[in-house]
């Protein structure tokens, strides 16, 4: 499906009722006709008596089109994810759930959290490439709310109030290419070893400040460039304006992160910067994630995320 909305209007045209919806996210689960996900069969037919479900035509068990997706066992209709999906995936600096509420006519701020939160998950594709090629890495640290809270924080490396994270960045003819943000647990050779073992692929040249912990990364070729007396965003001037724009963006739509789920918004960030380019695009790219994503529920998705 190489054709997606450009505009509010062209959205609402391609998916006026549940019928259309259901139809895209068929096409874009079984894109080469209806499989079975319990037998692997692949003729069946769709049901004219059951909304947005389909009959196999070898074991005869009955499959919705969002069963086993992020949109599993969901009671919002079909519209509602796709208006949600297609605002946080084209919006230049996407959209929080409060807002989301108000735009969608949610019944509770609970609802739209929730709605944000399954998406957010559909955000990173199972199957990613590594980084490759020349590589900037570098870590900052980003302060973090408590309820109602402003964001708070030390200075330098220090982590008291404050959340560390590790960046890295594709440099391809001196342009930013593909990023990867994750939060670490500190500044350690064993937290920034696993994180370039993550996300670099082997033999990837890691480009650095020269910080201590960077050495002995396995897997890759280290170019450390100690800063010195010069300016760290020379060295590395991608990470560091990558950091600039998540710290903006993090008070902007946010007014600051929660340490609880940084990883789940560091993961938005970063699918919206890899598709800066084709933000539209992007929301043909969510869904067709959001169909291979296995569900969590409401207790799933409120516990802490773990730390790289």
């Amino acid at each position: 499906m190489a054709d997606f909305p450009r505009s509010l209007i062209e959205f609402q045209r391609r998916f006026p009722d549940e019928a259309a919806c259901a139809a895209y996210l068929a096409a874009a689960r079984w894109p080469d006709g209806f499989r079975c996900p319990h037998c692997g069969h692949g003729k069946g037919w769709e049901l004219a008596t059951k909304a947005h479900t389909w009959e196999c035509a070898g074991c005869g068990k009955q499959t919705s089109v969002t069963a086993g997706t992020v949109m599993h066992g969901s009671k919002l209709a079909l519209t509602v994810w796709f208006w949600a999906a297609y605002l946080m995936a084209t919006h230049s600096n996407g959209i929080a759930a409060l807002q989301l509420q108000k735009q969608l006519g949610l019944g509770s701020y609970k609802a739209a959290w929730l709605l944000c939160a399954k998406l957010r998950r559909a955000m990173v594709a199972p199957d990613r490439a590594p980084l490759s090629g020349l590589v900037e890495i570098d870590e900052t640290v980003i302060p973090f709310r408590r309820k109602a809270d402003p964001p708070h924080g030390g200075r330098g490396r220090s982590t008291e109030a404050k959340m560390p994270v590790a960046a890295a960045v594709e440099v391809n003819n001196g342009r930013p290419g593909r990023l990867r943000l994750a939060r670490v647990a500190d500044f350690s050779a064993a937290s920034l070893h696993a994180f370039v073992k993550a996300n670099l692929e082997v033999g990837a040249t890691a480009k650095t400040d020269g910080w201590a912990a960077y050495p002995g990364a396995p897997g890759v070729r280290h170019e450390p460039h100690v800063v010195g007396t010069m300016a760290a965003h020379i060295v590395l001037p991608w990470t560091h304006r990558v950091f600039a724009n998540l710290k903006t963006w993090a008070l902007g739509v946010y007014h600051g992160l929660r340490q609880k789920h940084l990883q789940a918004y560091l993961d938005e960030f970063v699918f919206r910067f890899n598709r800066r380019r084709s933000r539209h695009a992007a929301f043909q790219t969510l869904l067709g994630i959001a169909v291979a994503v296995k569900p969590a529920n409401y207790n799933m998705l409120i516990q802490p995320d773990p730390t790289g």
